[in-house]
């Protein structure tokens, strides 16, 4: 179906709200500059993004208390994660002036293939799947290869484990990911087993919680912090696919320590931004097998001499993860080729 074109009128509109917006824009960029040559912003404080909200976004200072501040116009988009110095404004909230060095940065394509921040300093990536919805062990690889982009641990979550007989096969590839050396965990949200294993993984440092609606990533933090308001959607049963709950990465902080942030749901996990050679970094075990290819260029399909796919033959590797590879290979090569 082909777009609907706009009318000269519609696009004059369009063009007037996009002006008028960055008008604003432009005004308090100037503002904050001259609130801060003419000194009438407050003491530089160190602070944390606990949430992000467009143009603004909620630092939590170092005494608990949380403001809402806008940034200088020189520094990059922050997400939720980011240490920063902040300064007080008289009038309203608060400026975020400078930013301290990320140690890690999850980033993901939107819908237009923009590579977009979701969080930052992450200690851990923990992929909730499920049994209902069924979680695709490919949208599993695509995580994995992620965090391995973005050097991130990934840890695999196997929610709602009581509702796994409607999904046996679940338990043969949690298996098959243990063998490979991923970290695996099965809990019940609602029965709440293996939730103790899941609060001590999580005491030190920032956990990304990710994974498709529906999976119960709400219904796990909701567990792990029950003095929280997190909102927990319904399964929709026309579709049996979640609605959307969260709209923008949270930082929640656990009792004690430990922190955990949850990133809005997706159903799908674009890896446009990763090369094609760096693919194998969420494939170890193929990446092994394929050092030993007779051909250096080999694309372990047909070639003669593919050590990769006599592995897969001789049951040494998985067929699923050796198509889940040709498959996430060739999505990325189709989004390079129309590049």
């Amino acid at each position: 179906m082909s777009k609907r074109k706009l009318t000269r009128q519609q696009q004059h509109r369009i063009q007037k709200v996009q002006d008028e917006r960055l008008a604003r824009a432009q005004k308090k960029a100037d503002k904050i500059e001259s609130q801060l040559e003419g000194g009438e912003l407050g003491e530089a404080r160190r602070g944390l993004i606990i949430a992000h909200y467009g143009i603004t976004t909620e630092v939590e200072a170092e005494d608990g208390t949380t403001v809402r501040c806008h940034k200088r116009s020189n520094l990059p988009p922050l997400v939720t994660g980011d240490q920063v110095i902040w300064q007080p404004d008289p009038q309203e909230g608060g400026v975020i002036v400078a930013t301290e060095e990320r140690r890690t940065l999850l980033s993901r394509p939107d819908s237009r293939g923009q590579l977009r921040p979701v969080a930052s300093n992450i200690d851990r990536i923990i992929i909730v799947a499920a049994p209902t919805p069924r979680t695709p062990a490919n949208l599993i690889d695509r995580y994995l290869v992620a965090a391995a982009h973005d050097e991130i641990h990934p840890i695999i979550l196997l929610n709602k484990s009581d509702q796994l007989d409607q999904a046996p096969d679940m338990v043969r590839e949690m298996e098959e990911y243990r063998d490979l050396g991923y970290e695996t965990h099965a809990v019940s949200a609602q029965t709440e087993e293996g939730m103790q294993a899941i609060r001590a993984l999580v005491a030190e440092g920032n956990s990304v919680f990710v994974g498709q609606s529906g999976v119960g990533k709400s219904s796990i933090i909701a567990a792990l912090l029950p003095d929280e308001v997190i909102r927990v959607g319904a399964i929709s049963e026309a579709t049996g696919k979640g609605k959307h709950t969260t709209t923008t990465a949270a930082l929640y902080h656990i009792p004690g320590a430990g922190n955990l942030i949850d990133s809005p749901g997706i159903r799908e996990f674009g890896l446009w931004h990763v090369e094609t050679d760096s693919l194998f970094q969420g494939f170890p075990e193929l990446d092994d097998a394929a050092g030993r290819c007779k051909f250096r260029d080999c694309a372990h399909e047909t070639e003669p001499g593919c050590a990769v796919r006599a592995a897969v033959e001789s049951g040494k590797l998985l067929p699923r993860r050796y198509h889940s590879f040709l498959s996430i290979r060739d999505s990325l090569n189709e989004v390079s080729m129309r590049k």
